[in-house]
Formats: C-alpha cells, sequence, structure tokens
C-alpha cells in the first residue's frame, strides 16, 4: 500500500508525538542555556539550602545567607547581572533545577556518580566531612558499633548514602527531613547517634556545650559542584572558569574562611 503525502507526513508527527509522550517530563522542559542567555535575561537565579549552616542559611532579614549565598553573589557579580536566590530543599533541589525553576544549583550539592547522571556538576567549589556524633559516654569507634543504636540522618542526604553502605545489621537508621529535625532528635535521646558534617556538629557542640557530644569516626568527605542541567557545555565551561580563576586569586578562600573558620581545603572531583 503506498501512502500519501499528507499520510506520511501525518504517521511522522504522530511518531513524534508519541516520542515526546514517553519523554520524562523535566527533559521536554530542560534546554541548554548559555552564559550569554543569562546575560541577555540580566539575572542569574540560583537555587540554594537555607538549612544547613554555614553553607546555607537565613540572615537577621530573613533573607538567604551562607557561603553557598556567598558563592552565589561571586558568580552573578563576575557574570555582571542581578541574582535572584530561591531557596530549595535536599528532596527538591534537583527537580528545581531540572524543570527550570532555577539556572543553577550552588546548594551544597556533593558531587555523587549517581546524581551525575542526573545533572552536570562544575569542578568542586567546596567540600564537607561528614562524621558520625553521638554523646562522649556512648562507646562508638567505627561501624561495627553501631549495631543495637538508633542513628539519625537527614534523609536522601550523602551521610544518608555513606551511613546506609557501613552500618552492620542491627543499626536502626531514622531519617528525618532535614539537619535541624536529626539535631533535634539527638539532643532529646530520641537517636543515639546522628550522621551528618562537621558543621552540623558544631552547631550541636555549640548548643549542648562543650564536651557533651564528640566525632566518633568520619564516614566522608564530600565534594560539592555547581550542578547544571545536562548538555550545557558552554555554561559548565564558564563555571569551572569562575572556580578555577576564584581558587588561585583566593576569593573562595576568603567566602570559606569567613564562614567555616577554616582554610579551603584541597578537593578533588568524587
Amino acid at each position: 500500500m503506498i501512502r500519501s503525502p499528507q499520510r506520511r507526513r501525518f504517521a511522522i508527527g504522530a511518531a513524534g508525538l508519541g516520542l515526546a509522550a514517553a519523554m520524562p517530563a523535566w527533559l521536554a522542559t530542560a534546554q541548554a542555556q548559555s552564559v550569554d542567555e543569562i546575560k541577555k535575561k540580566g539575572e542569574l537565579t540560583v537555587g540554594l539550602l537555607v538549612d544547613f549552616p554555614p553553607y546555607g542559611t537565613v540572615n537577621s532579614a530573613n533573607e538567604p545567607d551562607g557561603y553557598d549565598a556567598d558563592v552565589a553573589r561571586l558568580l552573578a557579580k563576575d557574570w555582571g547581572v542581578k541574582l535572584k536566590l530561591v531557596p530549595v530543599t535536599g528532596p527538591n533541589r534537583i527537580p528545581f533545577l531540572l524543570t527550570n525553576k532555577v539556572d543553577v544549583l550552588i546548594a551544597s550539592l556533593a558531587i555523587t556518580p549517581e546524581r551525575a547522571k542526573q545533572v552536570q556538576f562544575s569542578k568542586p567549589y567546596a567540600a564537607a566531612t561528614i562524621v558520625v556524633l553521638a554523646a562522649k559516654k556512648t562507646a562508638v569507634k567505627g561501624p561495627a558499633d553501631l549495631k543495637g543504636l538508633k542513628v539519625g540522618v537527614a534523609r536522601a542526604s550523602t551521610q544518608d548514602i555513606a551511613l546506609t553502605a557501613v552500618a552492620p545489621p542491627g543499626t536502626e537508621i531514622r531519617r528525618f527531613d532535614d539537619d535541624a529535625s536529626g539535631m533535634q532528635a539527638l539532643m532529646s535521646g530520641q537517636v543515639d547517634a546522628l550522621g551528618c558534617s562537621t558543621t552540623v556538629a558544631a552547631q550541636i557542640e555549640k548548643r549542648a556545650g562543650a564536651g557533651t557530644y564528640e566525632e566518633k569516626f568520619v564516614l566522608r568527605q564530600q565534594v560539592m559542584g555547581v550542578a547544571m542541567r545536562p548538555a550545557q557545555a558552554e555554561l559548565e565551561k564558564a563555571v569551572n572558569d569562575f572556580v578555577d580563576r576564584n581558587k588561585a586569586n583566593g576569593e573562595l578562600d576568603k567566602l570559606y574562611q569567613k564562614w567555616l573558620g577554616t582554610k579551603l581545603p584541597a578537593m578533588q572531583a568524587s
């Protein structure tokens, strides 16, 4: 049977619609974006956490602040555009990026192979050490000692992944919506230990008093990258150039020391 040109065009169009329908929703909307397009828009929209001090927090005016916010400000200044900071959460930050609600994420997002399948990462611009924290009297020296204990973590976080990988059978892992909930659970005795960053551990020590809790062992050192949508090679190069330049001139180190009180560590992508 010979199809008419009109029928052939209809069949091709229908197939295209079927393909589009089969695509994930984020892939249908996510578009490549260049620095020139951002400059033409005149504004850089950055997603960041506000519940992960000192990387992401809020100031006295209830505005996003912290190390990540300052890095975002530095990037916007470097590109000569206005900055719009959009608060995100651990679970929704990647969906916000993939559905074009933000241009990039500077949201304490650890570079992992699993996440690299969803987003494109820049070179590392920050790092955090993940530890198991518990009361000084709690006898924990390594993963084997977690058996029989209740250990809290922020759900779907790097510490969740790292703890799950090493916790022996018999460990009760309790997952919370964010670090703040995990902190409260540890300090109120709902859990025996907490998987958290050293910065969260410092916040707990500040609230509870020195000597109440201690870091038992290191779970992982995570490096963090600026996250972009896939297939944005030009944008990736521009962000990498920004990271390299501001590592070399000391600007990232100044911001890191401002917020974390220590030098920017040497970092390599995971």
